[in-house]
This record gives structure tokens, sequence and C-alpha cells, in this order.
């Protein structure tokens, strides 16, 4: 039997810390929030591994993935998220991320295109109060909420999110992987408002 709480522990020591993420609100989420639950019974043993774990697409090549929990709290990090903002999580996929997000955030739109995650989504999600959980196409965002004052992007894309960056507030910061493969960086958009 796993023991789960200690695997939490371990991760936040092992990967999350010595990749100099600092902020206690977000070490304290992640610390605390099951990411097990978040996953299919199958794959809730390989919860805190430094993997990208498949969710969803062929087995040999999945097209969805929770994202490697250093690059999530990486990401988190550089938003800069405070509890007065407003966020768009794009690929929430089964919701882990949005569920810290929602311990960090005033508000989450948590938004997913895929039906067998969402609905692994609403099973975890249905019990906290700040998050609304929609279905539609990822690149569109989530217009209808805007502005946020961040949108995280949940995985990889090769081009800039322009659509996204216009659903930002002045101010507000987008973060995700831009590009592919070993080429990929972590990027972090912030929209200026010409005056």
């Amino acid at each position: 039997m796993i023991d789960y709480a200690q695997a939490r522990r371990t991760m936040l020591d092992c990967q999350i810390r010595p990749a100099d993420v600092t902020d206690r609100a977000l070490l304290a989420a992640m610390l605390d929030i099951p990411r097990e639950r978040f996953l299919p019974s199958h794959l809730a043993g390989l919860a805190y591994l430094d993997l990208d774990l498949p969710l969803a697409g062929p087995r040999h090549n999945p097209t969805r993935r929770l994202i490697k929990p250093q690059v999530l709290a990486k990401l988190l990090q550089a938003a800069e998220i405070t509890d007065a903002d407003r966020v768009l999580d794009v690929g929430c996929a089964t919701g882990y991320s949005s569920a810290v997000l929602a311990r960090l955030a005033n508000s989450v739109v948590a938004l997913e295109e895929d039906a067998e995650l969402l609905r692994l989504a609403r099973a975890e999600l249905m019990k906290t109060g700040n998050i609304e959980i929609v279905r539609g196409p990822l690149i569109a965002g989530w217009p209808s909420r805007a502005p946020y004052d961040a949108i995280v992007l949940n995985g990889a894309t090769e081009i800039t999110p322009e659509g996204l960056l216009e659903q930002l507030a002045d101010g507000g910061r987008l973060v995700g992987v831009l590009g592919r493969g070993q080429s990929a960086k972590a990027m972090l958009f912030r929209r200026v408002m010409a005056r």
C-alpha cells in the first residue's frame, strides 16, 4: 500500500523545492491536494513520479497528459497568482491543476474539451466552490468570462496562443510550454495595453 501523504512530501522535497519553487501558498496547496485522486486508478501509483502521465489518446502516443509536478509548480510560480486573481486553466484535464489554482486564486475557470477527462475533473472538483468547469475547444479559451488575470496552459503548444492573450486583462500573465520535444521552453507572456 502506497503512503500517498509521504509521497506528496517527497515530491515537494525532491522535485518541487530543488527547482527553486518557494511560493509558500503554492507549496502548501501541492502538499494538501491528493494528486492520485485526479488519475485513473491504474495510474494512481505513479502520481508523484517526475513524469508526464498519459491521460487520453492512443497508448503508444498519448495526446493528453497530466504534466510533471515540477513543471506545473514552475509555471504557477511564474504566473504570480494572487488571491484576487481570476484564472483560466486551459486543458484542465482531470482537474488537478484547477484544484491547485483554486487554493491560490479568487476564481478559476477550468476548460477542457475531452468529455471523459471533463467527467473525471467534475467528479473531483464539484466540492470546490470557486471553480467553474466548462467544455469547449482549448484554442478558443473561454471569452465569456474574460478578462483573466492569469491563464495557465496545461501542455505544450507550437504556436504563440494569440487568441488566449487577447483574453488577458491589462497586466495579465499567460504561462505555458512553447515548442515540442527537447526544444520546448516554459514561457511567460504578459499583456500590456497601449496607453
